[in-house]
């Protein structure tokens, strides 16, 4: 593709109307735009009416009194203004519709009213592993897990390095998970 330098003769031609140039106005940049939208939206339809609306306002901006006031940055102008329309017509297509005053609302059957049930269950048995695992253990593993604090504050509070902090945590959560399945079994 063979790219086209603007002068303020096109844009004067262009502003007139000149068939001619209206023509190599929509051919040139259509393609463009075809290219560049093809990329950026997935739908063919919407992928039209942008570049269709991108050349409308354009061509609605030079024939409006002041119109380009950079002839040569032309190309550039075409481009924001598909830019715009891209945005505003993505923004307008993911927009919902209100429900009206005479909708039925839906049933969320996705809600679990057992789960606050077996939450609660499962917190008690995790407290009740963690209370059976030697104090070290406990505390490194609610650093880590439920207070989620830095590694390296870890490192520097148990003053041993990243490698060795590894080996006490696998050490930790190995004791846990034994002590977790015994809590499991013996529970009822």
């Amino acid at each position: 593709m063979t790219f086209y330098s603007f002068d303020d003769e096109y844009v004067r031609r262009l502003t007139n109307g000149d068939p001619e140039v209206e023509k190599h106005f929509s051919t040139y940049f259509g393609d463009l735009l075809s290219l560049k939208l093809r990329v950026r939206l997935r739908s063919r339809q919407l992928m039209e009416d942008v570049r269709q609306e991108t050349l409308l306002r354009v061509l609605q901006t030079l024939r409006r009194k002041g119109g380009v006031e950079h002839p040569e940055r032309f190309g550039a102008f075409v481009n924001a203004v598909c830019n715009n329309v891209m945005m505003e017509m993505c923004r307008s297509q993911s927009r919902q519709d209100q429900m009206g005053e005479h909708d039925s609302e839906m049933l969320d059957r996705s809600i679990d009213l057992d789960a606050p049930l077996v939450t609660s269950e499962l917190k008690a048995q995790v407290h009740q592993a963690l209370a059976e695992l030697p104090e070290k253990d406990r505390n490194l593993l609610r650093a880590i897990f439920l207070e989620e604090r830095d590694k390296s504050e870890i490192c520097r509070l148990y003053h041993v390095d990243g490698d060795y902090l590894r080996v006490l945590l696998h050490r930790a959560k190995t004791r846990f998970r034994k002590a977790y399945l015994q809590q499991a079994r013996s529970a009822p």
